[in-house]
């Protein structure tokens, strides 16, 4: 199947279709369709659904099957960028809450908890996070501008916390506190940094949306 995306700060994911073609989606993520598309929903199991649930989707999944030519578009939620990975057969990546758009048949969506409490309760990536493991095409939103990078063994990224979109699974990540009091009261960078150590690929994102709610939280109190 083919497939375009198009727009600058809401970008929608759109397929050409051909008979047999199938993808996946939390249930509604679907914006519209053209053509004979057949859509059925599933929970894909207990365990899977309350994993989903807790990790900020819905307990359902939605699967199209086109029948013929056909058109379906997945539009963004939120400002920012729509990510394509491309994963091997048991490749994995570990993908901040609500960054699930949508797949190609055969990928798989599972919970994943953070193995340290501490990066749990003080990253703005939160305890739970999403597990999307190949084999198949995961398409991803990010919130604001997207920056990649590939960590060598051992090589570190420090970032604000809630700025870590994705990661591959082999990366390790942990929260560190900002050394220096003067840096804690006045440097403005909270109290916390989120950490994430190569090997594999990171997806850093330059808007989360709790960065976003912060910022506008002084203006809508004034009103």
């Amino acid at each position: 199947m083919d497939y375009t995306i198009k727009g600058d700060s809401l970008p929608v994911l759109t397929f050409q279709l051909n008979a047999g073609d199938t993808l996946i989606s939390q249930a509604g993520g679907r914006s519209w369709m053209k053509g004979d598309i057949e859509t059925s929903t599933s929970s894909g199991g207990l365990g899977k659904a309350l994993g989903r649930m807790f990790s900020g989707e819905s307990l359902f999944l939605s699967t199209y099957k086109a029948r013929g030519p056909a058109e379906i578009a997945f539009a963004s939620n939120f400002p920012g960028q729509i990510l394509a990975r491309d994963l091997e057969a048991g490749q994995s990546i570990i993908v901040q809450k609500r960054a699930f758009l949508c797949a190609t048949e055969g990928v798989d969506i599972s919970v994943y908890f953070r193995k340290k409490l501490g990066a749990g309760l003080f990253g703005g990536e939160g305890f739970i996070m999403q597990k999307i493991t190949g084999p198949g095409t995961a398409f991803l939103e990010v919130d604001g501008y997207c920056q990649i990078y590939d960590l060598a063994p051992g090589e570190k990224l420090v970032m604000d916390t809630g700025s870590l979109a994705a990661m591959d699974d082999s990366c390790e990540m942990e929260i560190q506190q900002v050394e220096g009091l003067k840096n804690i009261v006045f440097g403005g960078e909270g109290l916390f940094n989120t950490v994430v150590k190569g090997p594999g690929q990171v997806v850093v994102q330059s808007m989360p949306i709790q960065k976003l709610a912060q910022s506008l939280g002084p203006y809508l109190i004034q009103q």
